[in-house]
């Protein structure tokens, strides 16, 4: 007589070397099928359209000036997102400090600059020299030694640094702060046990964690820090959008203009995008399993009388 036992596990060896069997889901297929047929068709309507004068986009793509304006752009972006992060952890450490003066000054700044729009700040640092045209530079409740006109001191590209990397660090701030509280306190409990000291086990325990959950949302503020800078067209820097709108005011070729500016914009995007989903996998490597590869069923045996 067999025992039910053996019979059991035996059983459950033959269903686990078992290959699996993919369940078919034609609304999958039909749903693929009718959005390519969706996709293909606005393709061949906008390629088709005479309106957006594609030869006039071909002509404009790499004009000296676009170019000019595009390396501005990348610039800028890159200068105000170090600045934002650098500036946003300084806020962090404030926020996160036991001290309660330096809470409600970080979160002040943090509700203060998220609150006004980045363009009013924009064009209220541009017309600083309004409301301090002398800046002097002394002694308190004494005669200042050196007097500068505010409008001489910081060029209108300074004027877009300030006022972006203000706006964007009081976002970089918030996604400092939820990294870290995204690691368990019971890491850094784990490692003043064992003996680490403060600033080791920051870097070597509670950054490389913190990093998984700030990695999305900084790539997030990079893409819209791109974006922002086309705003700086307001104050008479020549970036990329300022470029395109130099040129279509002159030709009134509005249309083709908007497209070389949004081909651009997409380009940089899309790298921007490839740059983040690469670190995102390389800061991942010891959490997550790199590849596809098919992990084998592991073979289960039943105790003997648990069925």
């Amino acid at each position: 007589m067999l025992d039910p036992t053996h019979a059991d596990d035996s059983a459950l060896r033959a269903a686990a070397s078992q290959p699996l069997i993919r369940r078919r889901r034609p609304l999958q297929w039909i749903a693929t099928i009718v959005i390519a047929v969706i996709a293909v068709q606005a393709v061949v309507l906008l390629a088709a359209n005479p309106a957006f004068q594609w030869d006039v986009v071909g002509a404009y793509l790499f004009d000296g000036k676009v170019l000019d304006g595009l390396w501005l752009t990348v610039w800028l972006t890159f200068v105000v997102f170090a600045l934002s992060v650098v500036l946003g952890t300084l806020i962090t450490v404030l926020r996160m400090s036991p001290i309660p003066a330096l809470q409600a000054l970080a979160w002040t700044y943090v509700w203060f600059f998220r609150s006004v729009p980045l363009l009013v700040q924009l064009v209220f640092w541009f017309n600083i020299g309004y409301l301090f045209p002398i800046i002097g530079v002394g002694l308190p409740f004494l005669p200042p030694f050196i007097e500068i006109e505010s409008r001489n001191l910081v060029s209108s590209v300074g004027v877009a640094i300030i006022a972006l990397t203000l706006h964007e660090a009081a976002y970089a701030a918030e996604v400092v702060r939820g990294g870290l509280l995204s690691v368990p306190p019971g890491q850094r409990e784990a490692a003043k046990a064992i003996g680490l000291g403060a600033p080791r086990t920051f870097v070597r325990i509670i950054l490389p964690q913190a990093l998984r959950a700030m990695l999305p949302p900084m790539g997030s503020m990079l893409i819209g820090i791109l974006k922002a800078t086309s705003l700086v067209s307001t104050i008479a820097i020549a970036d990329l959008m300022s470029a395109v709108s130099a040129i279509y005011n002159r030709t009134f070729e509005v249309v083709p203009l908007l497209v070389v500016a949004t081909a651009w914009y997409l380009v940089l995007t899309s790298a921007l995008s490839a740059l983040q989903w690469y670190i995102e996998r390389r800061v991942g490597r010891g959490f997550v399993r790199r590849g596809t590869r098919t992990v084998r069923t592991p073979k289960i045996r039943v105790p003997e009388g648990a069925l």
